[in-house]
């Protein structure tokens, strides 16, 4: 009988969250996309736009807030690293330091729609509905990413564990995908302008 033994077999795939969050980021860049070939369609089809009577979007305030939303990327990032070090009180004030940037933005991004609303309706014309699907969709993944951030949050109170490690890089994940998003789905909006 031999003294050589086999070393221990590391795992050959991925975790399933990281599965999870590829599909769930595959598909909803699929429908993202969607919209925004929907968006550009109608645009050139159409001779003016934003059609007459409709505002054009407005410009300095929704680039610095979506520019705002993106730096968020770095304290999720930070925290997904410190996480995977075992730090579990850098982890919760960078997820903290996160939501209420996060939270933040989605608040007055809410308030600035209903205004919007007020000015003209979704069922206005062809522009007004791209444009509020657009806008409420984004804005409906930021509040999803604000829930996984509350729900990793209570998560995390009992301790760090190789399930919350890896809860934290998917939803890291997420965030860099919502940012990446916002920023698209500001500029797409904003061709208005040009």
């Amino acid at each position: 009988m031999s003294d050589y033994s086999l070393p221990a077999a590391r795992p050959v795939t991925r975790p399933a969250s990281w599965w999870g969050m590829l599909i769930l980021v595959a598909s909803e860049g699929t429908l993202f996309g969607a919209f925004i070939g929907t968006y550009f369609y109608l645009r050139f089809k159409t001779p003016t736009w934003p059609p007459g009577g409709l505002p054009e979007p407005k410009l300095v305030v929704p680039v610095v807030l979506a520019l705002t939303l993106a730096t968020t990327s770095l304290p999720i990032a930070v925290a997904a690293e410190a996480a995977q070090r075992g730090r579990l009180a850098a982890t919760r004030a960078l997820l903290v330091l996160a939501l209420v940037v996060q939270s933040g933005y989605l608040a007055y991004e809410v308030h600035d729609m209903a205004d919007q609303l007020r000015v003209f309706d979704i069922s206005r014309n062809a522009y007004s509905s791209i444009y509020y699907t657009l806008l409420g969709a984004d804005h409906a993944h930021v509040a999803l990413g604000l829930l996984f951030d509350v729900w990793l949050l209570g998560k995390l109170a009992r301790g760090l564990t190789g399930y919350r490690v890896r809860a934290t890089q998917a939803i890291a994940w997420y965030w860099h995908f919502v940012n990446v998003l916002t920023l698209v789905v500001t500029a797409t909006l904003l061709s208005a302008k040009v």
